[in-house]
């Protein structure tokens, strides 16, 4: 290889991707931990450096040249290349002692690991844990997580997953909001009622119709895309909430909206990156998980 021939720094190449990727240097600094600032002067860098024109602005947002489009799926590459660096370094690690971040949603996070999380603290205290609290699906292979709780299995193949188990969940409301509506019966009686929803796309209400009910938008007066809002609203009576059986069933203040109402099936499928998986530490919290979370 011609080391001479390469003629620029691989952080401001990361900086590039990244701002390509999320489409404002503002967002790359988010994702980089840096300042918009920062971001900007390593892009500018790396023109400089390259002797091209990497970016159009087109408004707010950033719109790669077609040199920039060039370029970006090589210094991609490169990204994946180092990504997987990353995982080998970590998957030869036989220390006990480091972090291990763990991808769950807001209702996992907030119900289930903390038991869990404070058992294992107790085992193995040189194993810090990191909880990246979302709904949204984490990128193992970036690793953005080393371990993540889905509700489904993942199709990329260089990752692996067990299937921790098969719950469900159902209408939740309070008793009060019910009788507000005649208390239903029947699933045209509940339909009178009122739902909490995720967006305003028409997927939950399609869902919902073919199991019987007869919704419409304005059947969901309420949206957002918070689990643990959406629950907080349905405690204090403003719509019906789909909740899982196992924290719905223990709630005093709420009921199921419609009991012989078919439940909604929640797999759960317990996911790491196969390179990964080969460190002692993410193995034992990977191991520790499943038998905790088989357990509930």
């Amino acid at each position: 290889m011609n080391w001479r021939s390469i003629r620029f720094d691989w952080n401001r190449a990361r900086a590039f991707l990244v701002a390509a990727e999320e489409g404002s240097f503002s967002a790359a600094g988010r994702a980089l931990a840096l300042s918009q600032p920062t971001v900007g002067r390593q892009v500018a860098a790396l023109e400089q450096e390259l002797d091209v024109l990497l970016f159009d602005r087109v408004g707010h947002r950033l719109e790669l040249t077609s040199t920039g489009l060039d370029l970006v799926e090589h210094v991609r590459a490169m990204g994946e290349a180092a990504s997987q660096v990353s995982l080998a370094a970590a998957g030869q690690s036989l220390s006990l002692a480091g972090v291990v971040v763990i991808s769950a949603s807001q209702l996992d996070s907030v119900f289930t690991l903390p038991p869990i999380i404070a058992a294992l603290r107790i085992d193995y205290p040189g194993i810090e844990i990191e909880v990246v609290s979302t709904n949204q699906q984490s990128d193992l292979s970036r690793r953005e997580a080393d371990i993540a709780l889905r509700s489904f299995r993942p199709k990329q193949p260089d990752l692996v997953a067990r299937k921790v188990r098969q719950s469900a969940a159902h209408l939740y409301a309070t008793p009060e909001y019910l009788a507000s509506i005649g208390n239903p019966s029947t699933p045209d009686e509940l339909s009178r009622g009122e739902f909490l929803g995720f967006d305003r796309d028409d997927t939950m209400i399609r869902g919902l119709n073919a199991m019987g009910l007869s919704l419409t938008q304005a059947n969901f007066p309420v949206i957002t895309g918070d689990q643990l809002l959406q629950w907080e609203l349905a405690k204090r009576g403003v719509a019906i909430c789909i909740m899982g059986e196992r924290i719905g069933d223990a709630e005093p203040t709420v009921q199921r909206a419609l009991p012989d109402f078919p439940p909604f099936p929640v797999p759960l499928w317990l996911t790491t990156h196969r390179e990964v998986k080969t460190s002692r530490r993410i193995r034992v919290v990977y191991d520790r998980l499943f038998e905790a979370l088989s357990a509930l």
